[in-house]
């Protein structure tokens, strides 16, 4: 049975920082590309951050030079650095594996699969 757990979510103020992690279990991690989303009211889930096996990693825009994905295997789990935090990045944080068969490392959710339950990121004065 697959389980993706995100943890670390909460309310911080602008500037702050924030770390997420992911914990994953019932496939083979180390063999799977995995990315990180934000679904914010009112809007379509985003794709925030993705890495490779090979520890590539893509970005999207608003996040660029504020945000870190990265990955420890030998613990299963994902990680989202996030410094500084926005008004804008606060949304539910979710991570899923990217479906084995889709050969690119885009930001396209529909590319991905086994998605976890979320963590709340608050980001306010």
């Amino acid at each position: 049975q697959v389980h993706l757990v995100e943890s670390g979510g909460g309310s911080v103020q602008p500037g702050g920082s924030l770390r997420l992690a992911c914990t994953a279990s019932g496939f083979t991690f180390v063999q799977s590309d995995m990315g990180w989303f934000r679904q914010r009211p009112g809007k379509e889930r985003e794709a925030v951050a993705l890495i490779a096996v090979d520890g590539m990693s893509r970005y999207v825009d608003s996040v660029k030079g504020r945000f870190t994905i990265s990955r420890d295997n030998s613990k299963n789990t994902l990680y989202l650095q996030m410094n500084p935090l926005k008004p804008e990045d606060t949304a539910t944080y979710l991570c899923a594996r990217k479906i084995p068969a889709v050969p690119f490392l885009r930001l396209i959710p529909a590319e991905y699969e086994y998605w976890g339950q979320g963590t709340h990121v608050t980001v306010s004065s």
